[in-house]
């Protein structure tokens, strides 16, 4: 029983990462769009093209091998066609879903990132130019205190060091702490 709960709190956990939760938001709102895609392929692109010929693309076909013979459902009876208007019907909806997806999200995105590396840049050419400094004392405390710390393994006796070195650096009172040996 407790290798079944294992397995179902892994898919649990598998299932709650980011990356599926994020792969279910975008499966959802891509069904929603190609149904939004669709109809402006058939409410706008389909009468215009219409306007020239049959108003479906699917319907525009070329006789390969003739004879060529429909019945009345629009099924090949007899020869060999190329469904041309098919392969143009596909082809622009994924023209229009490409530019959508590139315009209202590709370019704001890349906007946005160069505005953050700008901004880091910035940043790191403020910190270039205005380094902290410090003194060669600080940095032999702060080593003596590494040191220390590391040969005593304990945190409390890091802790004083910290508190103490502040206070002489013009900080607070130095807090207090366990005795030193």
């Amino acid at each position: 029983m407790s290798e079944k709960q294992g397995v179902l709190a892994g898919f649990k956990a598998f299932l709650m990462r980011g990356n599926v939760v994020e792969l279910a938001v975008a499966v959802v709102v891509g069904a929603a769009f190609t149904k939004i895609v669709n109809s402006v392929v058939e409410g706008v692109i389909n009468p215009v093209v219409g306007s020239i010929g049959p108003k479906d693309l699917e319907r525009y076909q070329s006789c390969l091998q003739s004879p060529c013979e429909v019945d009345a459902a629009g099924q090949v009876v007899s020869g060999i066609t190329i469904k041309w208007g098919s392969v143009l019907s596909a082809s622009l909806t994924f023209l229009i879903t490409a530019a959508v997806v590139y315009f209202l999200m590709i370019v704001p995105m890349n906007r946005l990132k160069q505005r953050m590396d700008a901004r880091e840049a910035a940043e790191a050419a403020d910190a270039a130019a205005n380094p902290v400094e410090r003194t060669e004392v600080q940095l032999l405390t702060e080593i003596r205190d590494a040191l220390l710390a590391q040969r005593d393994g304990g945190a409390a006796h890091a802790a004083v060091l910290a508190s103490q070195r502040n206070a002489a650096e013009g900080g607070a009172r130095p807090a207090e702490g366990p005795s030193q040996p």
